[in-house]
């Protein structure tokens, strides 16, 4: 057994803080009694109310396609700030490089090369299907010093979709097959595309999830243009910030081969010049949640 499973075996469960509900939340429920006491009330009012709900409705579906937004509950798009007594180069100049829809046999083995002649670290968010199926590939990226987070468990297109016993489903078989193997439970989720709706997060606070998204955004899956793609990547790049590239469903790059693999060594030398260093989510975010309220 490894120890950090042994480990969670051997400590007593933590008591769960109460989900703290998203102002949006406790809006939409007003909304909603508030449209239905007036269509009851008010002759003439069934209309507006159900306007009212509707324009509700749409806002919180708005929310839900915006992988940024914070609307819907927490949403991690930066690294949080550093202890005080934390010294520099371990606190506030860093980034965090994060990859997703990986583990893939052609691409990530040589990501985790260029990582590692750069003295690099970085964050795989893994399909947890993909990740079972290149099971020593997995091993072999926290093996070398990174960390592997929850994508779902199969990345569906759906996803956004789904109710509560479908998050549930889809990101609890993740946080298992991902913990089997590599011995670490995952304690940051990103959805796939980015994508949700207002029943995620209470699954996501159950689980100890942080629901991470990112500061700037390669779209690498659908642009093989790599002085493109390092160009959104580098503009206004400061400490902090997260970075999102792909391991899994790379667009070829001029080259032929995932432009992943052309803009890499290149952002790396650019983190460097600037004297900002790359962390992993385990070691820059604390586990969600605390004493029960």
């Amino acid at each position: 057994m490894s120890s950090s499973l042994a480990t969670a075996e051997s400590t007593p469960p933590r008591l769960r803080a109460r989900w703290p509900r998203p102002i949006a939340f406790d809006a939409s429920v007003g909304v909603h009694v508030c449209a239905g006491a007036a269509a009851w009330a008010v002759p003439g009012a069934e209309l507006w109310s159900l306007a009212a709900v509707a324009a509700n409705h749409a806002l919180l579906t708005g929310a839900g396609l915006v992988p940024r937004s914070v609307l819907l509950g927490p949403n991690l798009r930066r690294l949080p700030p550093p202890e005080p007594a934390a010294p520099q180069a371990a606190a506030g100049e860093r980034v965090a490089l994060t990859f997703d829809d990986g583990p893939d046999p052609e691409v990530t083995p040589r990501v985790l090369d260029q990582l590692d002649a750069a003295g690099a670290r970085a964050t795989f968010f893994c399909i947890a299907e993909e990740a079972r199926r290149h099971a020593a590939l997995t091993r072999e990226i926290v093996a070398r010093g990174h960390s592997v987070q929850n994508h779902s468990t199969s990345h569906r297109h759906h996803f956004s979709l789904l109710g509560p016993r479908g998050f549930a489903r889809e990101i609890g078989a993740a946080q298992a097959m991902v913990a089997d193997l590599t011995g670490i439970e995952p304690h940051c989720f990103r959805a796939p595309a980015g994508l949700r709706n207002p029943l995620l997060d209470p699954v996501l606070h159950r689980l100890d999830l942080h629901l991470v998204s990112w500061t700037r955004r390669a779209f690498d899956t659908v642009d093989g243009h790599g002085p493109r793609v390092l160009a959104r990547l580098l503009r206004g790049l400061a400490a902090r910030d997260i970075l999102l590239l792909h391991d899994g469903h790379a667009k070829p790059g001029a080259s032929g081969r995932a432009v992943v693999l052309e803009v890499l060594p290149l952002l790396l030398g650019h983190l460097r010049a600037a004297g900002l260093a790359t962390t992993t989510l385990d070691e820059a975010v604390p586990r969600r949640g605390g004493p029960a309220a």
